[in-house]
């Protein structure tokens, strides 16, 4: 059964899974229709386009608020306090389209079967032959007809009507169709692949072993070091990039004439820091995992121990499995094992290390001791399961090639530990028991299992063996493997299933590594030995899933790290995984499209935030740099760093046409449709420092194009260095700008240049370095176009230091106007106007976006700035986009990967790709007033502080303050405490001091001479504070700080002494 599959294909959640049923609504059709029948939200139609009304035809009061948002986020109520009753909504009327369109109903195309094709194509071809071309109108009545869905809506068969016609004439052929359904399957099959791209680096990285035994197994600590051991028992630590850490020959020394002792296989008991050794001498013995000291050993056992697994099953208990060369598997069940080990250790020594037998180790109260025949042939593999408390062992005989059986028996326990117990009391051998047919179940493979993993979370078993196959299992279902996987052309010796990742690795004896996705069942990577250079006879492998890297020793150790994506921060939401360069918006469809540096298209929906397509590889390896749309909103036109133009029917991914120059080509910035004598051209412009123009042909032929003949004044007078935006002005106008700070205005009828200007210089920045890049431009087209303002300021552009220059075109080029529009003095990146060009939106470096009320503002020269309505931070990284949808939205773009949604009051909707759908005439299913964990974060994003604002430490501001409390101190309302003998004299000669008082006057000369003299604060130490020592007796009790009260090293000395003197 393939992963994930937890329903049988009878059950109704099979039905839903199969169908895709991403709502409940989908189940309530029946319902909206009888509520329609009854005159419950009756549409009606308008040109043949259905209104917007309430979902599923319900009234507004039939369905409350919560409810509907509760239902879009596909969750449990929330009891908290709702924002929806105090929020007015900023959203157009417009915006209170219905929910769910597109959200909770499939595709139109995604509900045709093979019939419904068969009589889909006998209408076109009966259509075809009474000379009658397929328009909307017969679309319609054709798809309700065919697909039998009564229910389904006119909006979405229209919608479906103009993704196939993509050039907008109003007729679509049976071809159409056919070319739209293909397309769209293979760009959903690429991205599918796309997304499930994984591959090991290749080659690998390989660290030499010296002469030696072979290495028998591998295995990995908490701390991710890598553990080996050779046969001839030395063992071996790596760190996790192959770096050897230690080395030890753990075996003790034999003389000369004794055959050495010999490894089977080693486990790791990390909660008690050992290492257990299997022996060819019937043995497992117990190091310390720290010095590889040995610490005891059980001997004596009925056979080798060929398989060693280790569990620990509870606080203080623990398993310890081993298959031997009888096909019998060996449980022994340990409690209080730290005390059991402690007392094993006590044991007579034999070869220097405490031993103890099996069948005394089995006798003792904290030890028990079960010994299952399982197999006909040796085990080759043994694994306790700790959440099903069962035991999986495998061997290469067919009948009994893997076994799933209970650690201890089900029923008659006594009489079956008697049966073990009592032979072992009577000095006779001990013998395997057989366990019932109900607590075991086997599973029979051809040429037996070599190696094996299990999955329980998602019920999957793998099996590999001699016969080169993986087969995958449902371990409740011995009978029939659901899947098995070929690709292998010698026996499977490893395999691991990495849960996380949905992908599970194989490796054969000819050192093949292969990686395979666990549901689809499909090979994602294969790494060749000629390619990992790996060669020699490999004897281990190991897959280390905390540093998804995988060991493979052979003659040397060899280690193939996985390539994976970069996972993005916790809580932090992105819409894509590169930096998005550009966004825009489709009108017709109600769908925002952005591309990013790695030449992803991703397509989202408006009005729920969630993706509806993507397709990848639109440039190959080079990043889209811009994109704009025809002027119906049916096509996609994309530039990219390879120089070439693309157009796509973004709804399917098809590439209809190819735009480039001969040669070599330049990256293109910025590119736009335009208009000239009711032809339709695209035009795009770059590091080529030139101005290309294409053809728009309806046809699309031909597939590839070239530009039209350049203009001559572009030729001789244009531009001299990059261009990097483009703006126009239907009908007539176009400008660009370039790296240079120069900006043309030319004229789209004759291909002159009008106009050209320079942009300046401030006065507060004239260094030679300065960045004059003109990042963006945009039209105030009312003004352009309207008779009262010749004189008015109709170009906006972008300058350094956060400028925003108005120009003023028709009379030679002038600046109007000019002011910062970064508080924090960084490059726009990004301008928009509003329709009738009264608020002027503009983003910066940092990711701030300004809105601007400029409706009055540069229609004559003006040195005000204009009045700031409001300013929000949208991302942390630079804006790449910024557009205004219908004077209530505003869509952003930014090289941190996301792209995102906000009202013009700068309320925070969410971020396309987000777990949770919006509605956007849901309030209450907006983020706001939260904003996106990111930038709560981001250091930039603190309040102002005038602390923080001025270049001042920490040290600074300590010292400041205490001297400011000294300067206060020093203030004294008394007397100075010393008098001058001058002033001793004029007081004597005073009349109003007789001379007989001259003894009282000279104590007031002395009166304060005992007191130290204050020069505007206390020294260092008058500061320390000072007790008595208090009498200790010869017993040294323990000091009673207590009597300290405050800290000594705090004095309060300094508030205490003004007020004594």
């Amino acid at each position: 059964m393939p992963l994930d599959k937890k329903c049988r294909p009878s059950s109704a959640a099979a039905k839903m899974e199969t169908k895709k049923i991403s709502s409940i609504f989908s189940d309530v059709d029946g319902l909206a229709e009888v509520c329609m029948a009854k005159g419950i939200g009756i549409r009606t139609e308008v040109d043949g386009i259905p209104p917007r009304v309430a979902p599923l035809g319900f009234s507004a009061h039939l369905r409350p608020e919560s409810l509907e948002r509760d239902l879009l986020r596909q969750e449990k109520r929330r009891h908290s306090l709702a924002l929806a009753g105090s929020t007015k909504s900023s959203v157009d009327a417009h915006f209170t389209a219905d929910s769910t369109n597109g959200l909770c109903k499939l595709k139109t195309e995604q509900r045709v079967s093979l019939e419904n094709l068969k009589k889909l194509q006998m209408a076109f071809e009966d259509m075809e032959m009474a000379g009658t071309s397929m328009d909307l109108k017969h679309f319609k009545r054709t798809m309700k007809m065919c697909l039998n869905l009564e229910n389904i809506k006119d909006s979405q068969i229209q919608e479906l009507f103009m993704k196939i016609d993509y050039s907008g004439q109003g007729r679509i052929q049976w071809d159409e169709v056919c070319t739209y359904m293909q397309m769209e399957s293979i760009e959903k099959e690429k991205c599918t692949q796309f997304c499930k791209q994984v591959a090991f680096t290749v080659p690998a990285t390989i660290k030499p072993l010296g002469h030696g035994e072979p290495i028998l197994k591998l295995h990995s600590t908490p701390d991710r070091t890598v553990v080996s051991l050779r046969e001839d028992g030395t063992v071996c630590y790596w760190s996790s990039k192959l770096q050897l850490k230690k080395s030890k020959h753990v075996f003790h020394e034999r003389p000369m004439n004794r055959k050495p002792k010999w490894a089977t296989d080693f486990i790791l008991m990390p909660q008690y820091n050992k290492l257990l050794v299997g022996t060819g001498e019937r043995e497992i013995q117990f190091f310390e995992m720290s010095s590889l000291e040995p610490y005891c050993q059980i001997s004596s056992l009925e056979t080798v121990p060929l398989q060693l697994d280790y569990c620990y099953t509870c606080p203080d208990e623990c398993a310890i499995l081993y298959g031997d060369a009888q096909g019998c598997v060996n449980i022994i069940l340990m409690t209080s094992v730290g005390e059991m080990l402690r007392t094993w250790k006590k044991f007579p020594k034999v070869e220097n290390v405490p031993n103890i037998a099996i069948d005394t180790a089995a006798l003792c109260t904290n030890v028990s001791y079960i010994r299952w025949k399982v197999h006909q042939d040796w085990v080759t593999q043994v694994k306790y399961l700790k959440n099903m408390e069962a035991v999986i062992s495998t061997s290469n005989h067919d009948a009994s090639a893997l076994v799933i059986g209970c650690v201890q028996p089900s029923t008659n326990v006594e009489h079956h530990l008697r049966e073990v117990k009592e032979p072992c009391c009577e000095g006779k051998p001990r013998r395997a028991q057989p366990r019932a047919l109900w607590d075991q179940t086997i599973f029979t493979v051809p040429k037996g299992v070599t190696t094996f993993d299990l999955c329980k979370k998602h019920n999957l078993l793998l099996t590999g063996g001699m016969d080169r196959l993986v087969r995958i299992w449902n371990p409740y279902v011995p009978g029939k493997p659901t899947a098995v996987l070929k690709g292998h052309y010698a026996p499977i010796c490893y395999l691991y299933i990495d849960t996380g990742e949905n992908h599970f690795f194989s490796v054969s004896m000819d050192n093949t590594v292969k990686i395979w996705h666990a549901i689809d069942q499909t090979c994602l990577f294969t790494a060749h030995p000629r390619a990992s250079l790996i060669s020699g006879d490999i004897s281990a492998a190991l897959y280390s899933p905390g540093v998804n890297t995988l060991y493979i020793a052979t003659d040397s150790v060899a280690m193939l790290s996985l390539r994976t994506r970069p996972k993005p921060q916790p809580r932090v939401v992105v819409s894509h995984s590169e930096p998005v360069l550009c966004c825009g918006y489709s009108e017709e469809f109600r769908q925002v499209v952005s591309c990013t540096e790695g030449s992803v298209v991703k397509v989202w929906n408006l009005d729920t935030g969630s993706q509806v397509f993507e397709f990848g590889g639109a440039h190959g390896l080079s990043a889209i740099t811009c994109m704009t749309f025809d002027p119906e909103g049916r096509r996609l036109v994309t530039g990219g760093r390879d120089g070439c133009l693309k157009i796509w029917n973004f709804n399917n991914g098809h590439c209809l046409q190819i735009l480039k120059r001969d040669g070599a080509c330049d990256e293109i910035c910025d590119c736009t449709y335009l208009k000239v004598h009711r032809n339709m051209f695209v035009m795009c412009a770059g590091w080529s420092q030139r101005l290309d123009m294409y053809a728009d042909t309806p046809d699309g032929t031909p597939y590839i194009q070239k530009p039209q003949p350049y203009w001559q004044d572009d030729l001789s007078r244009g531009h001299k260095d990059d261009i990097l935006c483009i703006a126009q002005c239907p009908p007539s106008l176009l400008a660009t700008g370039s790296c240079d700070g120069e900006i043309i205005v030319w004229s789209l009828a004759s291909g002159h240049i009008q106009s050209r200007f320079l942009s300046p210089v401030t006065g507060a920045h004239t260094d030679t370095g300065l960045d004059r890049s003109v990042r963006c431009l945009a039209f105030l087209r009312t003004r352009t176009l309207h008779v009262d303002y010749p004189s008015a300021a109709c170009l906006i552009s972008s300058g350094p230091h956060g400028y925003v220059f108005f120009w003023n075109v028709l009379i030679g080029g002038r600046v109007f106007a000019k002011f910062e529009a970064s508080k924090f003095k960084l490059q726009i990146t990004k301008v928009t106007v509003t329709n009738d060009d009264s608020k002027l939106y503009s983003g910066d470096e940092v990711g701030y976006v300004y809105i601007y009320d400029i409706k009055t503002y540069a229609l004559h020269p003006e040195h005000k700035k204009p009045k700031i309505e409001n300013y929000w931070r949208a991302h942390i990284n630079g804006i790449t986009g910024l557009e205004i949808l219908d004077n209530s939205l505003v869509l952003t773009s930014s090289t941190d990967c996301t792209v995102r949604l906000w009202t013009v009051c700068g309320e925070f909707i969410g971020t396309f790709g987000q777990p949770e759908a919006w509605s956007l005439h849901i309030p209450s299913s907006w983020k706001h007033p939260a904003v996106p964990y990111d930038i709560l974060i981001d250091p930039l994003s603190m309040p102002s502080h005038s602390s923080l604002d001025t270049e001042t430490s920490t040290k600074d501001i300590i010292h400041k303050q205490d001297q400011n409390k000294f300067e206060s101190q020093s203030k004294l309302k008394s007397p100075p405490p010393f008098i001058s003998d001058a002033d001793i004299e004029t007081e004597v000669k005073s009349p109003l001091c007789p001379e007989q008082l001259g003894k009282r006057l000279r104590h007031e000369i002395f009166k304060n001479a005992s007191q130290f003299p204050n020069h505007g604060g206390p020294k260092a130490y008058h500061t320390l504070k000072y007790f008595d020592i208090a009498p200790t007796s010869a017993m040294c009790e323990r000091p009673d700080l207590s009597l300290a009260g405050t800290d000594p090293f705090i004095s309060n000395s300094l508030l205490e002494e003004p007020q004594q003197s």
